[in-house]
């Protein structure tokens, strides 16, 4: 496992866990927006930040005390070794959930199939027609997040999508289709997006509250609920 850190104690990462979060380097895409960029480009994308021993040894030490392990990145599943490292994981007792890009849904799949993730969250990016922009990728092929999407519809394991709203990238139209795109599915959030620095593109600017209020409202008609958070 490609790993560049760990954040020991989270109370916000895991919805209703105490956890811990290991954040893995490397992703295929290159969102301007990323508040993870160092682990997507920088000095932190080929890992060695931390070794699997020593989340290990955190986890051991913290048994009983944590419930939950949230992996997250980068793209955890770049990593092909991925469900080895989990169920190490699952075998001392902690639940696991997973954040991912989505374009992987082969490896989410099969993750999934053997019962070693117990909540997915998704980033969904844009619509579908202004994908390959938003993640940096021109003429991006958004057919492996469409997979995804719809085998997390079928209930097989608690999911949520989120998106992170973007001034440059994202107008109130560009969140109904998202909606009619994710249509059925029950948590949707949109994540305020904030400068906080190291980011691909230090251009980018946020959206006002009562804008993503209109954001929300373009999505609701499709989910179950459309949560803000971070505003």
């Amino acid at each position: 496992m490609n790993l560049s850190g760990l954040a020991k104690l989270t109370l916000l990462d895991y919805p209703g866990h105490t956890a811990c979060t290991v954040f893995t380097g490397g992703c295929n895409f290159r969102c301007p927006f990323c508040h993870n960029a160092l682990l997507v480009t920088g000095e932190l994308a080929g890992g060695g930040e931390i070794s699997e021993e020593e989340v290990f040894a955190h986890l051991k030490k913290r048994q009983g005390v944590l419930d939950g392990v949230c992996i997250t990145g980068g793209e955890p599943l770049i990593n092909r070794d991925i469900d080895v490292f989990i169920r190490r994981i699952r075998e001392l007792g902690y639940a696991v959930k997973l954040d991912t890009n989505g374009s992987f849904p082969e490896r989410l799949e099969a993750l999934a199939a053997e019962g070693l993730v117990d909540y997915v969250a998704v980033d969904i990016k844009n619509c579908r027609e202004k994908y390959g922009l938003t993640v940096g990728i021109p003429g991006f092929d958004t057919a492996p997040v469409e997979r995804t999407v719809e085998f997390l519809k079928k209930g097989t394991v608690p999911y949520e999508f989120r998106t992170t709203v973007v001034r440059e990238f994202h107008e109130e139209d560009d969140l109904r289709r998202i909606g009619e795109w994710i249509s059925g599915t029950e948590r949707y959030f949109l994540q305020a997006f904030s400068d906080k620095g190291e980011l691909i593109d230090s251009s980018l600017h946020g959206v006002p509250k009562e804008e993503m209020e209109r954001f929300a409202a373009a999505a609701a008609p499709f989910v179950g609920s459309c949560e803000l958070r971070g505003v």
